[in-house]
């Protein structure tokens, strides 16, 4: 059950660090509209555009009263906001302020523990409180203490609803620590998306959603593998089998009934049967005088065909009936002689005969 638990937690971790890229990446990228907006000590706002130096960019200095921005040029802080992203940053007197000491493995998850503590905490249950919390420091060896800025989520909705009216697409909340430096880091305790934006929750479910389709999708990939798998499997055992009865048949002679005309023996015989050219072509170079050469030869099954030159035709046919790998030898055209040719031109076949009988 333990490692359950850890594996459980592991992953819900891994889950949140993938859904914070996202929104962060997402956040970044997707508009380049960002406005500040900073509450000033007698309750007004001040709305820049974000980046650069606080002195280069223009500004409209506005309230914010029942859930509206009042000022002086609503059409031009409209523009400001039409489509970006405003982060408020509100006095540190709306908020309630509380150190929590926590042993130092809670970095990992403070999410988690601040949001089961702040019933104990604050006035609010974790529902109706809009809260964050700061960078951990360290409280001695093995501890680190946090501080919890929060108040009731209804006293933010306002300042949220004005921006959005206004255009803006996500607005967050943010305040500083009391007695902090402006230019420190402000603890954020509430975001909220508007037409469509990021939310980290949104993300959240989107993310486990393809993870288990992605799953299911990956358990239907393997059974299916598995069943194929199995089938061609099951097909190659068969082909497998099929192959070795052909060739026990064609070894024993089954296919026909006599072992003399299988396949196998067949080949051997003709193998025995069928001259061999370079012997042919041997056997004429030993036979044939120093006075003929030979025009074409051709060897057709067991026939022997030598079209050629030679002082003495009629000589061949006895030389070639000599020779034991050739028998009855005789003109299949006509021998005549052209001035042109040193000799008789002539046109011998004759029969080839096996070197030897095949094995019975």
């Amino acid at each position: 059950m333990t490692a359950i638990s850890q594996i459980t937690e592991l992953f819900s971790r891994w889950i949140d660090a993938v859904v914070a890229f996202v929104v962060g990446f997402v956040r970044r990228f997707a508009s380049s509209n960002a406005v500040d907006v900073s509450e000033e000590a007698d309750g007004s706002f001040v709305i820049r555009k974000a980046g650069g130096g606080a002195m280069e960019r223009p500004l409209e200095r506005v309230r914010i009263v029942d859930g509206q921005v009042v000022g002086a040029h609503p059409d031009g802080v409209e523009k400001m906001l039409r489509g970006g992203r405003a982060d408020i940053v509100l006095r540190p007197a709306r908020f309630m302020f509380r150190p929590l000491e926590l042993p130092q493995r809670a970095a990992e998850f403070l999410d988690g523990v601040v949001r089961a503590q702040i019933d104990r905490l604050t006035p609010w249950s974790a529902a109706e409180a809009a809260f964050g919390w700061s960078t951990p420091a360290q409280a001695g060896a093995d501890r680190i203490v946090v501080t919890v800025a929060a108040t009731a989520r209804a006293v933010l909705l306002p300042y949220v609803q004005a921006l959005t009216t206004l255009g803006a697409r996500s607005v967050s909340v943010s305040t500083l620590p009391p007695g902090a430096d402006v230019a420190g880091a402000p603890i954020k305790v509430l975001e909220q998306s508007v037409g469509g934006a990021l939310d980290v929750h949104r993300v959240r479910r989107i993310v486990v959603t393809v993870l288990v389709v992605a799953a299911l999708a990956a358990g239907l990939s393997l059974a299916a593998s598995a069943m194929v798998g199995a089938n061609l499997g099951a097909r190659q055992d068969e082909l497998a089998r099929r192959i070795a009865e052909r060739r026990a048949a064609i070894r024993s002679g089954r296919d026909r009934g006599e072992l003399a005309a299988t396949p196998l023996l067949a080949l051997e015989r003709r193998k025995y049967e069928s001259p061999s050219t370079v012997i042919v072509l041997d056997a004429l170079s030993q036979i044939l005088p120093d006075h003929t050469y030979v025009i074409e030869l051709r060897v057709e099954g067991d026939k022997l065909r030598v079209t050629g030159i030679t002082r003495d035709a009629p000589g061949l046919i006895r030389l070639m009936e000599q020779n034991p790998l050739f028998s009855r030898a005789t003109f299949f055209a006509p021998t005549t002689r052209s001035p042109s040719d040193p000799g008789e031109r002539f046109h011998i076949e004759a029969h080839i005969e096996p070197l030897q009988a095949p094995p019975s």
